[in-house]
């Protein structure tokens, strides 16, 4: 068994997609082992998303320059530099003021594969890129440069985590072990 996280984002909760996007979850057989409605405060912010991660920070430059690169746009001009770490700098401090716009709905789901099932589910990171039938393709159409161009973070619905690793890191931010629960779904019955 795997565990994730799933974060509905201010934006999902605020549209009432919070049912619809729990029931795809759960008819693919991922099962909720603890959930809350809460609201961020920055020090959690900041710890979900650390400064310290450069990989991250400049993985989020490299999508932003990517995106910028296909829509024709000049990131010096929008944005003072083509610098990978330093786009992501930018980046990381509109998630966090993204992630504390308003309540945000946060799951851990459990089920073999997790990780990959949900981000499956979920859709690319940048909505404009995700195949319709996810999460993100049916309901946000939101691009690095409309973001960026606004000096704000992607509307795109949700955070999961990008690996097993993130997940044991982001999971004990969100949840004490008092709040995970453990019992068996049918699926698990069957698929023994």
């Amino acid at each position: 068994m795997e565990q994730t996280l799933v974060l509905i984002k201010f934006d999902g909760v605020s549209r009432g997609l919070v049912g619809e996007i729990t029931s795809r979850f759960e008819k693919t057989g991922l099962k909720i082992v603890a959930a809350k409605l809460t609201e961020v405060s920055r020090e959690l912010a900041e710890k979900h998303y650390p400064a310290d991660r450069e990989s991250f920070l400049r993985g989020m430059g490299q999508k932003t320059l990517d995106n910028y690169e296909k829509m024709g746009a000049d990131p010096v001009e929008k944005l003072g530099t083509k610098d990978t770490l330093e786009i992501g700098k930018m980046i990381r401090e509109w998630l966090i003021d993204y992630i504390q716009e308003g309540p945000v709905m946060a799951y851990v789901l459990e089920a073999p594969h997790s990780v990959e099932l949900v981000r499956k589910i979920c859709g690319h990171t940048l909505p404009l890129s995700a195949l319709p039938g996810t999460i993100r393709g049916d309901f946000a159409y939101d691009s690095s440069y409309l973001a960026n161009t606004a000096k704000r973070a992607i509307k795109n619905l949700m955070h999961a985590s990008g690996s097993v690793e993130e997940a044991e890191y982001e999971i004990p931010l969100w949840f004490g072990k008092d709040e995970i629960l453990s019992y068996e779904r049918v699926e698990e019955k069957v698929m023994r």
